[in-house]
């Protein structure tokens, strides 16, 4: 009889898989510089064609590798022109000349990469950690019939509330009134549940208050079903169903620069039947309209948490802040998520 798979009890941030680049951005010449978790990296792609994660810094004189240059799988740092491999070896010293040797402790720190739905992960804890997960995978990605707007951009935040922010109703009337919602004071139910690291959110009753942009997600005014979604650590997924052909899904993976800087990845995926290639423009754009509002908004919210510090007052239409805030603590603890008890709340909100 096989034995149940046992669920790790420990777990760290570093454990999971981060986007650090789309993978069309990371060219054979590409050399790019990212901070995960406060880790300076260096991305490019080796002889083999895969993505490479070195740490951002050089042995010699600790200058960032990142301002250098690849050729044929080779970074080559800008300072002193020491080469590197995929595997961070140091495989070439201009100044040793023909008495150069390849020696185990002249090698930079490499981290796990992998290619998935058209993203660059990277993953710092390594195999041997708790976790053994695979990236999310992004809704119909490349499907027939969908069609997928690409935006990256910076927040001055933390992950956690950039996360509360993306599957946040109530500020959309404060914060983008007349193109995603408008104030009408209006019941909304929602249901709430925690459970295995992930937090769902599913709302009735809701009307066709979508702003503007109502007239062409939902001109017939059809029953929308609208759910919410975390998946630990730091993914949010938004989907709207508004009749047979027009479905949307809002994914957001939230990289951790620092603690009060993220750089978020967002996918906004649709099927608008015959109208899906002809609406990318319009989506493009109304998605960075609604992120630029947003990264006003969370500026400002971090700013005051430097000041004052995280002490919020909640309402019933917080509960899923709370769920997802549950979430992160436990892994800040070193604690596996899906361990916490499965818990879940009826709440009834007004927008």
């Amino acid at each position: 009889m096989k034995a149940p798979t046992q669920v790790p009890t420990e777990i760290q941030f570093e454990d999971f898989w981060y986007v650090v680049a789309p993978s069309d951005c990371l060219t054979a010449k590409t050399v790019l510089h990212r901070t995960v978790l406060d880790e300076w990296l260096v991305i490019f792609r080796g002889a083999d064609g895969q993505p490479v994660a070195l740490r951002d810094r050089c042995l010699h004189r600790n200058t960032k590798l990142s301002g250098g240059r690849v050729h044929q799988g080779r970074l080559t740092c800008p300072y002193h022109g020491w080469q590197y491999d995929k595997t961070g070896q140091v495989v070439n010293v201009p100044a040793e000349g023909e008495r150069f040797e390849t020696t185990r402790g002249r090698c930079a720190k490499a981290y796990d990469t992998c290619e998935q739905d058209g993203y660059v992960y990277v993953r710092l804890g390594g195999a041997s950690g708790a976790l053994t997960t695979e990236p999310f995978a992004m809704p119909h990605y490349q499907e027939p019939g969908w069609e997928t707007v690409r935006v990256i951009n910076r927040f001055a935040n933390g992950v956690t509330n950039c996360a509360e922010n993306f599957i946040d109703i109530p500020h959309t009337v404060s914060v983008h009134p007349g193109i995603f919602r408008t104030a009408r004071q209006q019941p909304l139910a929602m249901t709430v549940e925690r459970h295995q690291g992930s937090v769902t959110a599913t709302y009735r009753n809701e009307t066709n208050n979508l702003g503007w942009s109502r007239w062409f997600l939902n001109p017939k005014g059809h029953e929308i079903y609208h759910r919410d979604a975390f998946h630990m650590p730091n993914v949010t997924s938004v989907e709207y169903t508004m009749g047979p052909h027009r479905r949307c899904f809002i994914t957001s993976q939230s990289i951790p620069e620092s603690e009060s800087s993220t750089l978020v990845y967002t996918d906004v995926t649709f099927n608008y039947g015959i109208w899906s290639r002809l609406a990318k423009p319009f989506v493009r754009w109304t998605a960075q309209r609604i992120i630029d509002q947003d990264i006003v908004a969370l500026a400002v919210q971090g700013a005051a948490i430097a000041k004052y510090g995280t002490h919020f007052h909640h309402t019933p239409a917080d509960t899923i802040h709370g769920f997802v805030e549950s979430i992160r603590a436990a892994i800040a603890a070193g604690k596996d998520p899906r361990t916490l008890p499965h818990k879940s709340a009826d709440v009834t909100f007004w927008v």
